[in-house]
């Protein structure tokens, strides 16, 4: 199976560049009431010279002009917009159906407030050739406003306990993140898979709205026997909780803790959710204590577990 992230050994991952046989590669990107990040998002998509690659803009609703003025600055890209606000996981199954009639043979689904290496699309995809078992691939993803500070680095969950964090999150890159490794979950910031994948696992499951929904998708590609593959050759900035109030606002950990005992109970995870329970006040104060003691050494404020 190759190895695990943290574990020996390691998946060769990312090689070679892509070919017209590779079929083409829509980017979805989601958009809702934030035009500026978006636009940023497309400038840098703008830089990756990969003839394959078809960008698709899905306006959730917005009610702003984003819609508008993103068609004005960005005509060469797709755009579907849609009545209401059907959140992450709807807009981006709402990209997939459109891109899948389209031809597409492969999607990326990016957050709109990220920005990406020219470099960032043929390693995902590629590694699909060179793993038949791999069913998503997700990139090494920095902190915006501090480049060499890891986000993500490979996710982990333990059932057992309710615990989904991000490998690596806070720390300086390096040598020890340069591998690429199975891991246990892909978050939905970017993450890419083949469009035959994305229809046999039948997308998000919308009922998670906002957060958990990346957690679900990726447990249900490995209890059906594929892999989460983190591909660090791939590079990625976040600007971290754009989308939301703040770290440590309440209604937004609010959420995130409920769609958490959503994946738990779908799952079937009924010790889990009672660790979980039973040991939230504690992450609750851990996780804030984490957030304020990073701007204090260094600035800078992120989740203590891994979310968008």
């Amino acid at each position: 199976m190759g190895g695990f992230c943290g574990e020996a050994g390691g998946i060769h991952a990312g090689g070679g560049r892509m070919s017209g046989a590779d079929g083409a590669v829509y980017v979805i990107v989601v958009n809702w009431n934030n035009a500026g990040d978006t636009i940023r998002c497309l400038e840098s998509l703008s830089g990756v010279n990969v003839t394959e690659m078809r960008v698709l803009v899905v306006d959730n609703g917005s009610t702003d002009g984003s819609a508008d003025t993103i068609r004005k600055r960005f005509p060469q890209y797709g755009l579907l917009e849609l009545e209401t606000n059907r959140m992450y996981g709807g807009g981006c199954n709402a990209g997939f159906e459109l891109a899948r009639k389209e031809g597409a043979e492969y999607v990326i689904f990016l957050n709109n407030d990220t920005v990406v290496d020219p470099g960032f699309l043929e390693p995902l995809i590629s590694s699909f050739r060179d793993h038949d078992t791999v069913a998503i691939t997700v990139p090494r993803i920095y902190y915006m406003d501090f480049p060499d500070r890891l986000w993500y680095a490979g996710g982990e969950v333990d059932l057992r306990t309710g615990r989904v964090a991000h490998r690596g999150i806070r720390k300086k890159d390096g040598e020890r993140f340069d591998r690429a490794c199975e891991t246990e979950y892909a978050t939905g910031c970017c993450l890419a898979m083949r469009v035959s994948d994305f229809s046999r696992f039948q997308g998000f499951d919308e009922r998670f709205a906002l957060y958990g929904e990346d957690v679900d998708l990726s447990l249900r590609v490995r209890e059906a026997g594929k892999r989460v593959l983190y591909v660090p050759a791939s590079r990625v900035w976040h600007s971290v909780s754009a989308s939301g109030a703040g770290e440590l606002d309440v209604q937004k950990l609010w959420r995130k803790n409920l769609s958490l005992l959503r994946v738990l109970a779908k799952h079937r995870a009924w010790p889990g959710m009672a660790v979980y329970l039973l040991l939230a006040p504690y992450r609750v104060l851990t996780g804030t204590g984490a957030v304020l003691l990073s701007r204090m050494k260094t600035g800078f404020a992120e989740p203590s577990e891994g979310a968008r």
